[in-house]
């Protein structure tokens, strides 16, 4: 009995492994390309372990009956709040990838219904019957030019919806989609302007990209050098007239200016020979009410909805550097 087990798993395990591959082949984005997704699309296949792919039927399947699938067949339990992370990480990128289909029983169902049901579309189960056989190199190849892959979908969506953002030297970047982006374009087109007119931006960090903007040997002229593992502000401007570098945090899903953090980003810059001003950066009011307990004594906050104005975190001086 023991060694049937083990049998059983060593077919289990190769299973998943070759639905990885396919996802894989049908160019799936990296994120996509894991056992929940495999698991995902045998479900919506019902096959078995050791069954053909040519075997594969087209049940009707909601998130929860997918992952008692998983359960019975593939002895994969994830816990019940993992089930949004099936339907927003595998199951709609497998309906974009034209994979899946949601709702055939009632295409007007509504997004948020507790009743929403997949299935395999009949393009995507005739290609994947396919699979082991003579016949999958020229399936694939024709689904491919019909269909593009996902990830050069994404590819191209995510170039056309880069965020440009023009530099006070006029030069120009381009800032990945989403996250805190939006506010660091904020920050460079509107703090900027306002409150250090000669600036000199000399990083910017990406969430896609941790140096997107990095002026390197201008840092270093200024006695910084930062290894490449260094905890970075999303930005760092120099304030030239005034000598100060201006060290921004956008503060969106972390937060801000807290004495732990200033006092990290003393360290990391202690050889400067500009002053450090401390800013935390907020989208809204409400947003900087959230954080108000942890903003630390002198820095400053700036909000992007009210950008002509500063919040100053001391009184002894306005917007400038503290002797450390």
């Amino acid at each position: 009995m023991a060694k049937a087990v083990r049998a059983n798993a060593r077919h289990i395990a190769a299973r998943i492994a070759e639905a990885i591959d396919v996802l894989k082949e049908l160019g799936l984005p990296r994120e996509q390309q894991n056992a929940r997704s495999a698991l995902t699309l045998l479900a919506l296949l019902d096959l078995h372990p050791q069954a053909p792919w040519s075997t594969a039927q087209r049940p009707l399947l909601g998130i929860t009956g997918m992952m008692d699938w998983f359960t019975a067949n593939y002895r994969k339990t994830y816990a019940p709040n993992s089930r949004e992370t099936v339907r927003r990480y595998t199951v709609h990128q497998f309906v974009a990838a034209g994979l899946a289909v949601a709702n055939p029983d009632a295409p007007g169902r509504p997004i948020n219904s507790p009743d929403n049901v997949y299935q395999i579309s009949e393009p995507a189960h005739s290609l994947l019957r396919n699979v082991g056989t003579l016949e999958w190199d020229l399936a694939l190849k024709t689904w491919l030019l019909k269909a593009g892959s996902l990830r050069e979908r994404y590819a191209h969506d995510r170039q056309m919806r880069l965020i440009p953002v023009r530099l006070p030297s006029d030069t120009r970047i381009e800032l990945s989609p989403g996250g805190q982006n939006p506010l660091i374009q904020a920050i460079i087109e509107q703090f900027c302007s306002r409150f250090t007119p000669d600036a000199q931006v000399l990083y910017v960090g990406d969430t896609g990209d941790k140096f997107v903007h990095y002026e390197r040997e201008r840092l270093a002229g200024l006695g910084v050098r930062i290894d490449d593992h260094g905890k970075m502000p999303d930005i760092v401007v120099h304030h030239r007239s005034r000598n100060w570098l201006v060290l921004v945090e956008a503060v969106t899903s972390h937060g801000p200016m807290n004495p732990k953090r200033r006092a990290e980003l003393r360290a990391l810059f202690a050889a400067s020979t500009a002053g450090l001003v401390f800013v935390s950066a907020f989208k809204t009011r409400a947003a900087m009410v959230r954080h108000l307990a942890a903003i630390a004594w002198e820095t400053e906050v700036w909000i992007a909805e009210e950008p002509s104005h500063l919040i100053h975190f001391n009184g002894e001086r306005f917007l400038g550097p503290y002797p450390g």
